[in-house]
Formats: structure tokens, C-alpha cells, sequence
């Protein structure tokens, strides 16, 4: 039996056509872009295709797209690149209690350094309330990072009226949108965004690769110190292969991105229905309309998430999430489901499904038929199931 991969937020294959054109740059065009004889510049002028690919999909221009090694390097380079070049102005950084690890850690990290950071709340959806945006900002606020659809329930944030308030303030306006980019349409210019960290396995892209927009005109000292490469802002010899493939990709999924997201949708929405009907004692987690099309995240209590996991990959090949995939394995509950008010033990039950390019309404069917049977195993072995 072939195994059903409904992981995709965690990481996604390489596409045919992104393989084939990352190939050569390993064994023909294998220069480094820093020299100056053919063979490097045939490698620097296909990174600099790349990057205009990457520059379209944000609508940006070409020169301010930085390449780093993933999304993870793009935030810290981000915020702690902004607490540096602005900290004459004041130290304060308001960021979300629901953002990805590579956010909140590096957040946490200046707050050893003497930086004061404000994690917003959000409601029960999972968005972040703008009012309590507005009274969080200060005089000494140099730094607001909203990301802009969460990794684990999906919800996307309003960057646009958030990129706005942080505009009329002066404020610099940084989002991780790691998710989002191939999934909604983002225009830096429009949404008023400063800063911008993407990834390309997230979009059929290799991994090992990401960038960070960073709009003209904003500081933004080097997070890595060495050569002159990415015009002195980010050392450290190209991955070629890499970021070519990173822009092949953010160049396809654009193209298919509206049909994509229709087909998504419709797998989304029957999988939530029909979980939602035909299981009792679970929830979704996160908005029912205004999230990632390929995202389904729901609660079942009286059981755990891992035991529906292992059940589902053992006996039925399908491949899914009890969160994301830089907590897999942790005992501690999900930050995202606690903030959005849920229990220790309902927070414990989650199944995170992420759906891709390559899922297929059948593949859907095969989990709505082996899903509620393996709930109902597992809470006949629960002690906190009573049986209603």
C-alpha cells in the first residue's frame, strides 16, 4: 500500500520540473558566482534569475531579495538585524503568542539582552486582536513581526491593517510567511510589510534554501559575517543548485496558485465536514473560512494525537501531524492550541492534516474511512473516555 502524505506543512517534495532544473548546477554549471571566469558567471546570473522569481511572487523588486539557508535564518536575521541597526530609537518589540518557534525564540533571546518584547494575545479563532495591537505600541516600539498564516491551525492574520497601524506609527512591519507564500497572494507595497521571511520546501522546493525580503531604505546590519556575497548583507558561498530550484519553484506555484487553491479547498472542506459529523467529542481548531486552503487542524478528546498518528501510519499508510514539525515529539502541549484557549489534555488530541499539489479528493476519502475508526479504538482504550 502506498502511504498518503498529508504533511505538507511540514515539508514538501521536490517538483519534476524544479529537480530537472537544479541538476546541472551540480556537475555542469558548478562555478562559484563570486569569480569571474564563464562558468561563475553562468552560476551568478542564475541566481539572479532566482531572484527576481522570488521578487515576484511578493511583488518586490529583485535587489531586495536577500537568499539565507531557510525560514528559520530569515527571522532571526530579520529581528535581531532590526534590534541592532534601530535600538538608538528604543528597544521594544511586539510580536504574537501563536508565531513559530523561530520567532518567539529569538524574541526571547533579546529579552536576555535587555530588549522588552509584548506577546499579543489572540481569540478563539486564532487571530490577533487589533485593538489590543494599537494599545500595545509605544514610543520606544521599533519592531512589529505578525506572521501571516500559522503553521499549525492555518489561520491567515489581516497583514494588510496590521501593515497600516504599523505604518501611521513608523514602526517597522516584519512577517514570517513561510506558509503563506504560494498560497495567498502577497504584495509587500499593498500590505505595507518591511521585512518578509520565506522558505522554498514549503513550495516543492529543495530544502536548505529561504530569503528574506527587505524592503528599500530599512537598516538591516548582517546576521553573518565573512565574504562580500548577497552585496555584503549575508556571507557565505551560494547555495546554486538551491536557489535556483527555490526560484523554479516560487515561479510554478505562482502560476498555478488560484486553480490550486480551488482544488485544495474542496478536499479541505469534506474532510472537515464529514470528521465534524460522523465524529463525536472533537473540533476545529482555527477559523473555518480564513485559513490556509490545505490546512485541518482538529481536537479529539479523551485521546492523544501521537496514538492517532501511529494507528494511522501503521495500519492504514497515511502520513499526517499532531503539530508542527519542529515540536514533533514534545511532551509539552502546543503553544498555538493553549493560546486559542483550549485545555492541556484537548490541546494533547490534535491531528494537524496539511494538504498539497499532489492530493487527491480519493485520498481524502481513504482517511474519512479509516479515521473514525481508529478514534473510536483508541477512546475504547482510553481512561477518560466514558462511552457517550
Amino acid at each position: 500500500m502506498k502511504e498518503i502524505y498529508f504533511d505538507n506543512a511540514a515539508t514538501t517534495p521536490v517538483r519534476e520540473e524544479v529537480f530537472v532544473e537544479m541538476n546541472r548546477y551540480f556537475s555542469e554549471e558548478y562555478g562559484n558566482p563570486s569569480s569571474i571566469y564563464n562558468l561563475a558567471k553562468n552560476a551568478k546570473k542564475a541566481v539572479e534569475h532566482a531572484r527576481e522569481q522570488v521578487a515576484a511572487i511578493l511583488c518586490a523588486e529583485s535587489k531586495e531579495i536577500y537568499f539565507t539557508s531557510s525560514g528559520t535564518e530569515s527571522d532571526n536575521w530579520a529581528i535581531k538585524g532590526i534590534s541592532e541597526a534601530y535600538s538608538s530609537k528604543g528597544k521594544h518589540i511586539i510580536t504574537q503568542q501563536t508565531e513559530h518557534h523561530a520567532v518567539l525564540h529569538t524574541c526571547e533571546y533579546l529579552q536576555k539582552k535587555g530588549y522588552e518584547v509584548t506577546y499579543l494575545s489572540v481569540d478563539s479563532d486564532g487571530f490577533v486582536v487589533i485593538d489590543e495591537l494599537k494599545k500595545a505600541i509605544r514610543n520606544d516600539t521599533i519592531l512589529i513581526s505578525i506572521m501571516a498564516a500559522n503553521n499549525e491551525i492555518g489561520v491567515i492574520q489581516p497583514l494588510k491593517e496590521i501593515g497600516k497601524i504599523a505604518k501611521e506609527h513608523g514602526i517597522l512591519f516584519h512577517t514570517d510567511a513561510v506558509q503563506a507564500v504560494g498560497r495567498i497572494p502577497l504584495n509587500v507595497n499593498e500590505f505595507n510589510i518591511d521585512l518578509l521571511s520565506l522558505s522554498s520546501h514549503k513550495n516543492y522546493g529543495p530544502k536548505g534554501v529561504g530569503a528574506l525580503y527587505v524592503k528599500k531604505g530599512v537598516k538591516l546590519p548582517p546576521l553573518l559575517h565573512g565574504g562580500s556575497q548577497e552585496r555584503n548583507h549575508r556571507a557565505g558561498t551560494e547555495n546554486v543548485p538551491g536557489i535556483v530550484g527555490f526560484g523554479k519553484a516560487v515561479e510554478l506555484i505562482s502560476a498555478e496558485m488560484e486553480e490550486e487553491n480551488k482544488k485544495l479547498t474542496e478536499i479541505r472542506d469534506k474532510i472537515i465536514n464529514e470528521i465534524l459529523s460522523a465524529i463525536p467529542h472533537c473540533r476545529l481548531n482555527g477559523s473555518r473560512n480564513n485559513r490556509l486552503p490545505g490546512n485541518i487542524n482538529i481536537s479529539f478528546e479523551y485521546i492523544e494525537g501521537e496514538s492517532i498518528l501511529l494507528l494511522l501510519g501503521h495500519s492504514h499508510k497515511i502520513a499526517a501531524s499532531s503539530g508542527s514539525a519542529c515540536t514533533s515529539g514534545s511532551l509539552d502541549p502546543s503553544h498555538v492550541l493553549l493560546a486559542i484557549g483550549l485545555d492541556h489534555a484537548t490541546s494533547h488530541g490534535s491531528l494537524r492534516i496539511s494538504l498539497g499539489k499532489y492530493n487527491t479528493m480519493e485520498e481524502a476519502d481513504i482517511l474519512l474511512e479509516a479515521l473514525p475508526s481508529v478514534i473510536h479504538k483508541l477512546r475504547e482504550i482510553s481512561p477518560l473516555y466514558n462511552g457517550n
